[in-house]
């Protein structure tokens, strides 16, 4: 392009003044993933608790993170525009979560009353629902702060942590209410995600803030020691014949199980304070990690994230010896609906159980974030929504991992969150050995 300028890697800038609402089309992609919170969060936290439950959470998750991909292949080919996009996912998110509210959506047998509905409704549907809307605003929040995209989409994938937060307490305060929480959250969803389509357009090709210089912004020193650049900007297919990008999906495999699992086991103490703070704090700590990681680097954070996740299931088990032989998921399951079914889980371990939670918490969601830069910084910026996605797709199989561990916490509590802890533990180890791809093994990083 003519007008275009380059950095001294060769890559092209198009400045431009800052629109006048890129604020505004922050805070609605931000309300959007806090609305389709309750589809995953809301719903392993009330009602995945039997078989049944348990087996609609994972086919949701398979659904919602293979959502994003072909999402963003069609929007970045111009195929699919944002609104209609958003559009369809308001509007298939909705029906998710009326399908969740439905009689024995969540707790019967899948051949027997709310089953079947649940299934296409919940399952099916709201997780290609959500998928849209998580792929779409992350590819539309990235594009218009480009000088800092990793931080900005860490914010908004942090409300897709904490936005739960006000449906467990609703149906923790009130266990009847559970399925007029949900009704209402389907309303939410709809308005909220269907004010976000109205507004939010992706900015032009190659859109760069102009105020803020990109050459002096690509040789910034104290910047490349931290956070370092792609060896070059690799294509799909490049991406893919790497080690690099098999390492990071497994590290997402690995820890989205456990994230996953801890909102189900939690949930079993019956400690509805205990389900809303580990909710609140796997959003809170997302934005958090991402400070941490420009200051520290990504690499370092995320295995002390994935430490902390680690050290939180070893918490939670001590938790679990010292409340005695109440198979994780008990309590819920006896009671029927609702994080409050049981009184509060003081019998469940005290103080270890709450330190369990924070340590969880902390480490449950900051690393979603911190992969996705992890992909910015090794394959570089221009394809990264598509290798993200290709890597966020492996939460599917995180999907299949939390059911597998809960169903053996039913029976075996301790034995579950000790695998959990291995499966969060051994990534940790790991993480610090990734290394830039294209570049020579014998250069330090």
């Amino acid at each position: 392009m003519e007008n275009a300028i380059k950095d001294w890697r060769g890559r092209a800038y198009l400045p431009g003044p800052v629109p006048a609402d890129r604020t505004r089309m922050f805070w609605l992609a931000w309300g959007a993933m806090a609305a389709i919170s309750p589809l995953q969060y809301g719903y392993a936290a009330l009602l995945a608790q039997q078989a049944a439950g348990l087996t609609l959470l994972a086919v949701w998750i398979a659904c919602q993170a293979a959502g994003a991909l072909p999402a963003l292949h069609l929007v970045r080919r111009g195929r699919l525009d944002v609104r209609t996009a958003l559009a369809a996912g308001a509007v298939l998110s909705g029906v998710g979560l009326a399908a969740a509210a439905l009689p024995g959506g969540g707790m019967s047998s899948l051949l027997t009353g709310g089953g079947p509905a649940a299934l296409v409704g919940y399952a099916l549907l709201g997780g290609l629902g959500a998928g849209l809307v998580y792929g779409v605003c992350g590819e539309v929040i990235s594009s218009w702060y480009p000088e800092r995209p990793a931080a900005r989409v860490g914010l908004i994938t942090g409300a897709f942590g904490y936005g739960a937060v006000p449906l467990v307490v609703w149906a923790g305060i009130a266990p009847g209410a559970t399925s007029a929480a949900f009704v209402v959250a389907a309303v939410v969803a709809v308005a909220v995600i269907g004010a976000a389509a109205r507004h939010l357009r992706p900015a032009p090709a190659l859109w760069w803030p102009d105020d803020v210089d990109p050459r002096t912004h690509a040789l910034d020193a104290a910047r490349l020691r931290v956070t370092p650049e792609a060896a070059k900007q690799f294509l799909l297919p490049q991406a893919l014949r790497t080690r690099t990008l098999p390492a990071l999906a497994l590290i997402l495999t690995c820890a989205g199980a456990v994230s996953v699992f801890d909102v189900i086991v939690v949930a079993g103490t019956g400690s509805w304070a205990a389900v809303a703070l580990l909710v609140a704090l796997n959003g809170t700590s997302r934005s958090l990690a991402m400070r941490c990681s420009e200051l520290f680097g990504r690499r370092r954070v995320l295995a002390a994230v994935l430490g902390a996740l680690a050290l939180g299931q070893v918490l939670l088990a001590a938790a679990a010896m010292r409340a005695g032989p109440v198979p994780a998921g008990a309590a819920m399951t006896s009671a029927g609906h609702g994080a409050g079914a049981t009184a509060e889980s003081g019998a469940g371990g005290g103080v270890l159980l709450w330190l369990g939670v924070v340590a969880a918490g902390v480490g449950g969601g900051a690393f979603y974030p911190l992969l996705a830069s992890l992909v910015r910084e090794f394959f570089g910026v221009e394809r990264a929504g598509e290798i993200h996605a290709v890597v966020y797709s492996a939460k599917a199989l995180a999907g299949l991992g939390a059911v597998a561990l809960a169903l053996l916490a039913l029976s075996m509590p301790v034995a579950a969150l000790l695998t959990a802890a291995a499966l969060a533990a051994l990534p940790a180890l790991a993480t610090p050995r990734l290394r830039i791809p294209g570049l020579p093994a014998t250069i330090p990083l």
